[in-house]
């Protein structure tokens, strides 16, 4: 089966991947030269990641740190540029290492350019996993 086109649909569909932790399907839907930038970013962790090797490498381990059981609160806003959405949601479930609940709020700016995810700008807050025991910066992330 194909991955939906549009960019609303492509992205429900990439949360979908994220929970069954299909990671490589989910690095799948980039574009090769695609981009992943995370603005709140602390020192430490990287603010941008450039090209589908590099955002395959930084997500490779994310179902050791965190294991996702849904998306709740999902909306997705549609923008004056038909190719690019606005997505507001939660994300829950579990911190791996410790058992500890994971709550997360995001809001992430999406493009996609023909069935592909060129711009993904992820506007989470680094200070609500502080004392999660989640540690990026150990595994490559």
């Amino acid at each position: 089966m194909s991955a939906p086109t549009s960019p609303a649909d492509l992205y429900r569909h990439s949360l979908r991947l994220l929970l069954e932790k299909n990671i490589p399907a989910w690095v799948a839907l980039w574009a090769g030269d695609g981009l992943m930038e995370f603005p709140f970013a602390p020192d430490g962790l990287p603010r941008r990641l450039e090209g589908k090797e590099a955002i395959a490498a930084y997500m490779r381990h994310y179902p050791d740190h965190i294991d996702l059981h849904g998306f709740p609160d999902l909306r997705i806003h549609r923008t004056t540029d038909p190719e690019t959405i606005v997505a507001e949601m939660r994300g829950v479930g579990r911190v791996v290492e410790t058992d500890a609940p994971f709550d997360m709020s995001y809001i992430a700016v999406v493009t996609v350019r023909d069935g592909h995810i060129t711009s993904y700008r992820d506007y989470w807050n680094p200070l609500a996993v502080l004392g999660t025991g989640i540690d990026f910066a150990r595994s490559g992330r």
